[in-house]
């Protein structure tokens, strides 16, 4: 069997276990399969997702019952303004032995997990979030002069309220740059709303169950970076990315107009990421330009900013990237949203 046969083998088997994992997802997160989709597509990219929307929509319910699937060890962290930095990652303790000695002893904090729910994200100061910042981009934190590594895997699933801004702190862009992608939780359609209602009132709730292990998690993000993508690809998603920068000769009339700044390198390594991952998860050996138009708005959105024209004239970041989708890939606007 050649090294093409095995990775189309292995392919195909994390497909199906995919399948199962989503299946298993479904049972207790009812509906919003691009919610679902997006999520699984950020965690098998090794990346992390910034879960937008309003409360009582199903968000914290959707990070548990993903560490129950994939298998990892959970931790929750409830921002508040008094939350503190050394809450999120330990601290140093003296303490006496029997001997009479005295030394210092690290308390890990929460952040020192698997899957790190970050619940209302934006309502602790900017310096309680930027205790976030080493730990989402290397995978460490520094403590008291020492580097301590967070094991593998490590995901943030942090969420935010859209609505109430009193008492919250807007996200510093380098920190919404280091999340994958923004996945918009919006309301259920009036199907799913009744599926929710029969499947939550009854006696008993359904179960998710374990499909993945952690190991079994870090395998498949090195085979999604092992898929192979077209130069097609690779080029529409470098064309996008550049026509969405206001200061390239590449912008559209429409960035230059609208945007006061747009994606940098990180935008372009999470399309790379993200459209193999989104192509595993329906069933294809290799991503298409379809998949980074549909990818284009979980990936950007985040990672760009309005002028204060621009806002005065109601324009919207969605409408401004689904033109950009339309303009440079020459795909309906409807394959963005």
């Amino acid at each position: 069997m050649t090294e093409t046969d095995t990775l189309l083998a292995e392919i195909e088997a994390l497909g199906s276990k995919l399948g199962a994992a989503r299946a298993s997802v479904n049972r207790r997160f009812i509906g919003q399969e691009r919610v679902v989709e997006l999520t699984l597509a950020a965690l098998l990219s090794g990346g992390h997702a910034l879960l937008v929307g309003l409360p009582g929509l199903g968000k914290t319910m959707l990070v548990d019952t993903l560490a129950t699937v994939m298998g990892l060890a959970p931790a929750r962290i409830q921002f508040t303004p008094d939350l503190m930095p050394a809450d999120i990652l330990g601290s140093e303790v003296l303490e006496t032995a029997a001997d009479g000695s005295r030394a210092f002893r690290f308390l890990e904090g929460p952040i020192f997990c698997q899957l790190l729910m970050a619940d209302e994200i934006n309502r602790a100061s900017p310096r309680t979030q930027s205790a976030l910042l080493q730990a989402m981009q290397e995978r460490e934190v520094t403590v008291a002069g020492v580097h301590r590594p967070l094991g593998p895997p490590f995901h943030v699933l942090a969420t935010q309220n859209p609505i109430e801004q009193e008492g919250t702190y807007p996200l510093p862009e380098a920190q919404l740059d280091r999340f994958l992608v923004q996945v918009d939780v919006d309301y259920p359609t009036r199907a799913t709303e009744r599926d929710i209602l029969l499947a939550t009132t009854g006696v008993e709730a359904a179960r998710a169950i374990a499909v993945f292990t952690p190991a079994e998690l870090i395998a498949a993000q090195q085979l999604v970076r092992r898929m192979p993508v077209g130069d097609r690809v690779v080029e529409a998603i470098l064309d996008l990315v550049r026509a969405c920068r206001p200061g390239e000769p590449e912008a559209l009339p429409v960035i230059r107009d609208s945007l006061a700044w747009g994606p940098g390198p990180r935008a372009a390594q999470a399309l790379m990421l993200t459209v193999r991952a989104r192509a595993l998860l329906n069933g294809r050996l290799a991503p298409g330009i379809d998949d980074v138009a549909a990818l284009a708005r979980p990936v950007l959105s985040h990672r760009m900013a309005l002028t204060f024209a621009a806002r005065a004239r109601g324009e919207t970041l969605s409408a401004i990237i689904a033109r950009a989708v339309t303009e440079v890939l020459g795909t309906e606007a409807e394959a963005a949203a």
